[in-house]
């Protein structure tokens, strides 16, 4: 599902229209990363949690020569999943 297509699903279901339901997402999408570009986590009951690791930096290897590689430490978004929605996807039989 692409954010259009999540834009129409989310419109039938609270009978907005496509506009305001992308405005809304355009803005959910917002708070979420200027919660996470401030170092909070935002976490939703059920659902899950986004939350920013730090990376160290290590040595890595290019696959193609075997030459080793300096992978600067980094940021990065983690997402652990909620127990409904981790219930919900292991009941389901993949519709």
């Amino acid at each position: 599902m692409n954010k259009g297509e999540l834009i129409d699903a989310v419109a039938k279901i609270t009978q907005h229209s496509k506009s305001q339901t992308g405005e809304m997402f355009d803005a959910f999408m917002a708070v979420v990363q200027n919660a996470l570009t401030s170092g909070n986590d935002v976490q939703m009951i059920g659902f899950g949690t986004f939350a920013v690791e730090e990376r160290a930096a290590r040595t890595g290897r290019n696959p193609a020569t075997g030459k080793a590689l300096k992978i600067p430490a980094k940021r990065v978004v983690k997402f652990k999943v909620g127990s409904k929605l981790k219930e919900a996807v292991a009941s389901s039989k993949g519709k």
